[in-house]
Order: structure tokens, then sequence, then C-alpha cells
């Protein structure tokens, strides 16, 4: 069970990373301004993770094949919810 995890939490890590690559063409790396941290790709990456890792041990995949499938969903999972999230606070600041 601790491999599924480990293996789903990479997995989920992974595709958070590319899809940060995706989106924003290149690494943003994390900075620190005067009033807030922003984390560039790690927010993506242990975004998808954390999601990975809540799927594997909600739904106990009996199968190698499906722990791979699962953290990819995850993984882009995660990553909607970001840009979704995104899009709310576009539409909040107009």
């Amino acid at each position: 069970m601790l491999a599924n995890i480990i293996f789903s939490v990479v997995i989920g890590g992974s595709v958070g990373l590319v899809g940060h690559v995706r989106k924003n063409g290149k690494l943003v790396m994390p900075r620190k301004t005067k009033r807030f941290l922003y984390l560039g790709f790690m927010e993506e990456v242990l975004l998808g993770a954390i999601a990975a890792l809540l799927l594997a041990l909600y739904t106990a995949p009996n199968s190698f094949v499906e722990m791979i499938i699962y953290s990819l969903i995850a993984g882009i999972a995660g990553d909607t919810i970001l840009i979704r999230l995104n899009l709310v606070n576009h539409d909040n600041e107009k």
C-alpha cells in the first residue's frame, strides 16, 4: 500500500508539473514578495500530488494500471481546479 501511495504522489506531481509548463511555457520559480509568497510551479506540483494521494487512498486501486490511471486523472483534476479558481478570482476583480 505504501508503494501505491508514493507512486500516486509522484505521478500526480509530475502531471501537475507538465500542466504548469504547458500553461506558462516555462517553469516559474517560487519567489517571495513583500506581502505574498508565490509558489510558482510548486503550487501545481503539490496540488496534483495531493489530489492523486487522496484519490488513491479513497479508491484503493487493485492493480498497477488502475493506480496509473487514477493518478493521471487526479493530476489533471488538480490543474483544472487551479484554472477554475483563477477564473473565479478574475471575475471577482472586475
